[in-house]
């Protein structure tokens, strides 16, 4: 069983245990969050696919840690105007672990 989620602006395909990480999101370490923006769920019973988001589908996550990502840098340059400018970026994103896939919304504790 799969689903297709959304946040943060992006979609991920998920399955149950697995981990991503997705643009920082509000949350401690163990704590629980529960999606609502889903897209598409494949199960036992079908696919099911949203017009555009399923109303009764809900997909677990806990929170495993919250963390940067390495470190980018940003360079400019105008040619022959003196002109460079160097900036750094880290960005913050959360881990995930997929507790639970709920096609019917029923999440169990």
């Amino acid at each position: 069983m799969y689903a297709v989620i959304q946040t943060g602006g992006k979609q991920y395909r998920v399955k149950e245990g697995d981990m991503f990480f997705v643009e920082k999101l509000p949350g401690e370490k163990n704590q629980k969050i529960v999606f609502d923006n889903i897209l598409m769920v494949s199960g036992d019973s079908g696919l099911q696919i949203g017009t555009p988001t399923l109303q009764t589908a809900r997909v677990a996550c806990e929170v495993v840690e919250q963390f940067r990502a390495k470190k980018i840098l940003v360079f400019k340059v105008k040619r022959r105007k003196k002109y460079r400018n160097r900036q750094g970026h880290r960005q913050y994103y959360t881990r995930l672990r997929v507790m639970q896939i709920a096609a019917d919304g029923q999440i169990k504790d």
